[in-house]
């Protein structure tokens, strides 16, 4: 028997060496809104998840996925040929389909939250008293909150010590700006927008250009402006545990934004290294998303200057990507800053080419426009 005691002590020495090395846990938490693929609700954003598992991972954290409801959950439409959706694991999909339910949740359990975004989240998500009461108990037991986009609806409905949570801190998330523009049908229907609510709520709003990426970290409080600050701000959760960010290689989508980061805030060196990447290498990005973040920052631009930024991010994109639009907004562009020369000439190719019928038309109007020459 006394050479039991040996044994048994350097199995507990053991097993509590391997609880103590085993990786932080790391809980997702996504909307339990959507139904039909966010036509008749809105869901939450599968390129998001698909974004923050895949860095979670790759930095060796565990993942657990949680929703108001629990159970099988809904994303909004998206895209299969993605790439970061073509490279989640079936596990990450399995996870989706049995989420925990967050009554069932203790704080404790897991080292960090990340909120991933998507329409469903304003919904769903300020409305679950069980989730506010995990956050609250979870931030004060040390943990890291991480949300993205309209992840950070959740923040709304959180009190620590009878004050919003959000009161004072500095913090960022899906725009007044941003919802005008790409809130559609759900945005009348929301209980409230975003940043008008967490402004009210005490927040130091922070913003960026429409959709370009910004985090915010504030203490153990990480916070992503829209869909395209998602890998980011999971790369920000894995450095307040402690852990340097392993080095990968970005998605196209996250590649193409930081392109477009260093094009508007480069030197001219540096834009031209700029456009020699997105020459030398096109399959790296997706001009297409450039193109379209272009026309939508000129269509929402207020002044003379967010004018100017949307025409460069439209420059950038267009050897890449021919499309009527793109050349229409590029021309309405010039015009609208002074240049109706340049806008003359792009109009007149741009008519000179196949069109349908109402590409024309529009291209026509935006000439008869311009004044004479």
């Amino acid at each position: 028997m006394p050479l039991l005691k040996p044994s048994l002590a350097a199995l507990l020495l053991a097993l509590a060496a391997s609880a103590s090395a085993a990786p932080p846990k790391v809980l997702l938490i996504v909307s339990s809104e959507g139904r039909d693929a966010g036509k008749t609700r809105p869901g939450f954003e599968m390129d998001e998840y698909a974004l923050a598992y895949q860095v979670l991972r790759a930095n060796g954290l565990q993942i657990e996925v949680a929703s108001p409801a629990g159970g099988a959950v809904v994303a909004d439409k998206f895209n299969p040929a993605e790439d970061q959706i073509q490279a989640l694991p079936p596990e990450a999909h399995e996870l989706l389909q049995a989420t925990r339910r967050t009554a069932d949740l203790q704080a404790g359990e897991h080292a960090a939250v990340f909120i991933v975004g998507g329409k469903g989240a304003m919904f769903d998500l300020p409305r679950d008293p069980a989730l506010a009461a995990l956050l609250a108990a979870h931030l004060q037991q040390g943990g890291v909150l991480a949300a993205v986009c309209h992840g950070p609806a959740a923040l709304a409905a959180v009190q620590i010590e009878g004050k919003p949570l959000v009161q004072g801190r500095r913090l960022t998330g899906f725009t007044d700006e941003e919802e005008a523009v790409f809130g559609k049908r759900w945005a009348k229907e929301y209980p409230f927008w975003l940043e008008t609510r967490l402004r009210e709520q005490g927040a130091r709003w922070e913003e960026a250009a429409l959709m370009m990426p910004k985090v915010v970290v504030d203490g153990r409080l990480v916070t992503g402006q829209n869909p395209f600050s998602t890998a980011q701000a999971a790369e920000e959760l894995v450095r307040l545990l402690g852990r340097q960010p392993v080095a990968r290689t970005p998605f196209k989508e996250e590649a193409s934004m930081g392109l477009v980061t260093r094009w508007l805030g480069g030197a001219p060196g540096e834009r031209q290294a700029v456009r020699a990447a997105l020459q030398a290498e096109p399959q790296k990005y997706k001009a297409d998303l450039i193109a379209m973040l272009g026309v939508f920052q000129f269509k929402s631009a207020p002044n003379d200057a967010a004018r100017r930024q949307a025409l460069a991010v439209m420059e950038l994109a267009q050897p890449h990507f021919e499309h009527p639009q793109l050349r229409l907004t590029l021309a309405q562009a010039h015009a609208a800053l002074g240049e109706p020369a340049r806008a003359r000439a792009l109009l007149q190719a741009l008519l000179a080419g196949k069109l349908d019928e109402r590409e024309r038309a529009a291209a026509q109007q935006a000439l008869a426009a311009l004044p004479s020459s």
